[in-house]
């Protein structure tokens, strides 16, 4: 009998943790839908300051935490939490620090649209969720990535984890959309990037560092995209093209009668067939 298809997703927004959208509907009702096909999930997202901890019954999970991640040669505690669907018999992982996501907003403030950190906060979400999966052992076959927080994580899978048996084999799908596209980072960004396995070459599209640029790195680095928005930004949807990647068109994951997670399956059973 054939091991079960183990699928980690990395997500933005989840809900009921955050509000119901496009994002956060796919983070909640995906994984189960997956999950009741017969394979085994994991799901990560970051623990944001809006969301109320008692209310949704996140603890921290001690084993797990502990870790320091250094950006910009700054060690930053890793702490991890969890809490459970139990109607769909799911747990979330959740990244937290203090320095990053103890705010209350998600990605920019009344003053700005964006936070100047934004960079940051996505390398070390990035990281903490590559981090957290080696020391539970759970080797993934497909990563799925959606949303612009989670758009280094193609890179560091292909640049920093390839020879990890944890990560070896594991395929990277990308749901793309067109939140995030307009922020612009630091100059510095690609300088906090770098660890081992990472050159400058490798983030040759970060050139200026923003969000559109951002999603071109994460299409370079994937094995697979899935449209998440009808109607994609043109630049982006040139890029997809450009790329010629197995690609899985917009489906109204809204619908009452939608397909899309019998759909979303065969989608990754295609790119696990692909050697």
């Amino acid at each position: 009998m054939s091991e079960p298809t183990r699928v980690l997703y990395v997500s933005s927004e989840i809900f009921p943790y955050l509000p119901e959208s496009a994002i956060s509907r796919i983070g909640r009702y995906l994984p189960q839908g997956i999950q009741e096909r017969g394979c085994e999930i994991r799901s990560f997202m970051p623990r944001y300051g809006i969301i109320n901890e008692r209310r949704n019954q996140l603890h921290e999970v001690i084993r797990l935490s502990g870790m320091n991640i250094v950006i910009n040669d700054i060690d930053r505690p890793l702490i991890i939490k969890v809490s459970s669907i139990s109607s769909a018999r799911m747990q979330v992982y959740f990244i937290d620090n203090e320095d990053y996501f103890y705010r209350k907003n998600i990605y920019g403030d009344e003053e700005t649209t964006y936070f100047r950190d934004n960079d940051e906060r996505a390398i070390f979400f990035a990281r903490g969720v590559l981090e957290t999966v080696k020391k539970l052992r759970w080797k993934p076959d497909i990563i799925h990535c959606q949303g612009w927080i989670s758009h280094f994580v193609p890179l560091f899978i292909h640049k920093v984890y390839s020879d990890d048996p944890i990560f070896s084999d594991s395929k990277i799908i990308i749901s793309l959309y067109n939140e995030g596209l307009d922020q612009s980072f630091n100059e510095d960004t690609k300088s906090k990037v770098l660890v081992p396995g990472i050159k400058n070459r490798d983030m040759e599209l970060l050139n200026p560092a923003n969000g559109i640029n951002l999603a071109k790195l994460a299409i370079q680095y994937s094995n697979g995209i899935i449209l998440g928005e009808e109607n994609l930004d043109n630049e982006l949807s040139e890029a997809i093209t450009k790329s010629s990647l197995p690609t899985l068109g917009f489906i109204d994951t809204a619908a009452e009668e939608s397909t899309y997670v019998d759909e979303y399956k065969q989608f990754y059973d295609k790119i696990l067939a692909k050697k």
